[in-house]
């Protein structure tokens, strides 16, 4: 098969590699071309910097990104700065906050509160624990300790800011994971309708569908891309 379908570019979660996408894209490579979002090059990049940092990394004039986890906020960010580029947007276990309002701004109380203390006293990264219990509590524990070892923590403005507000492009949809122990059904439910999605589904995974199940996540991809 040719790769004659639309280019994909991914926006990872906060402090997480490149590599979290690997299977993913070797699933999807008969079909499209992809690639993986650079991030900004200092520890005080704002919002803005991430977006621009993942629109040069995309060698393509139009693409559909697919966002996971903090990479919703970066999405809508990238949809301001340019929207043309942008031909679908796919949420992917995402924050995507109200407009106006930020990562931090977009959780539910107590865990707002508790979220900008802990950055401000600890800052952007969690204890190896909290990563293990949270975002890698369904994977493997070598692939866990692989992501503790290279979680990078983020600029604390990829929190704080909040995105101008650019509206999405025609074709936007939310993939939730009934199994996540970061953002419950609930709070993945409500990024959703921020979204205002058209396209939308669920399956059984953690917050790492990509490493959890690659292939199922490929699917999903490309049926909401077909959507």
């Amino acid at each position: 098969m040719t790769q004659s379908q639309e280019p994909i570019l991914f926006l990872s979660g906060a402090g997480l590699p490149a590599w979290i996408w690997d299977q993913v894209r070797e699933e999807l490579a008969p079909s499209h071309r992809t690639a993986v979002a650079e991030r900004p090059r200092h520890d005080r990049a704002s919002l803005t910097e991430y977006a621009t940092a993942a629109l040069d990394s995309a060698p393509w004039e139009r693409f559909a990104v697919v966002a996971h986890s903090s990479g919703g906020t970066v999405a809508a960010e990238i949809v301001t700065l340019a929207p043309d580029r942008v031909s679908a947007v796919l949420a992917v276990t995402a924050v995507v906050p109200e407009p106006g309002r930020s990562f931090v701004a977009s959780m539910p109380m107590p865990n707002r509160l508790v979220l900008s203390l802990v950055m401000r006293l600890a800052g952007t990264r969690p204890p190896a624990a909290a990563i293990r219990r949270g975002v890698a509590g369904r994977v493997d524990t070598a692939t866990a300790d692989r992501i503790v070892a290279e979680f990078n923590p983020e600029s604390v403005r990829l929190y704080r800011d909040a995105p101008a507000g650019g509206g999405f492009p025609e074709r936007r949809g939310y993939l939730s994971t009934s199994l996540d122990a970061q953002f419950p059904v609930g709070l993945q439910q409500r990024f959703a309708r921020n979204l205002d999605t058209n396209w939308n589904e669920s399956f059984d995974s953690g917050h790492l569908p990509m490493l959890e199940a690659p292939g199922a996540l490929a699917r999903r991809i490309e049926s909401f891309l077909a959507h």
